[in-house]
């Protein structure tokens, strides 16, 4: 993003270069509109956070969450992190680790969801 520091933008940009196994494979699903032929962008600066995986045209974040994210501190953050960038329109889907090692469609399914529920919102 264009708001973001050069800071952000650097550590989104090495963040890309060295993606962890559950966004390597989320990022196949996702890369060249190949899901419903949205587009999306890998570690996207918004504010002070990066985005896993971000929409511009339906404001619609994918964060990946390890099992570090199932801790109380990180459960706070994830929080407050999920409050600013709500206020700031941005629906977020958060997909385990452990549903994209397993059973691969069900991510999918859950990003296809949130695709569909944020295009009938948009069309009321």
């Amino acid at each position: 993003m264009a708001h973001a520091s050069f800071r952000m933008r650097s550590h989104a940009r090495d963040m890309r270069r060295a993606p962890t196994r559950a966004e390597h494979k989320v990022w196949w699903w996702l890369r060249d509109r190949r899901l419903d032929g949205i587009k999306f962008r890998r570690q996207v600066p918004i504010g002070p956070y990066i985005l896993d995986l971000y929409c511009a045209e339906l404001k619609l974040g994918v964060e990946l969450d390890g099992g570090h994210h199932d801790s109380a501190c990180m459960s706070d953050y994830d929080s407050t992190r999920t409050l600013y960038l709500r206020s700031r329109g941005i629906d977020i889907v958060r997909i385990p680790n452990k549903l994209t090692d397993g059973d691969g469609d069900a991510g999918a399914g859950c990003i296809r969801i949130a695709i569909e529920q944020i295009k009938a919102r948009m069309n009321r």
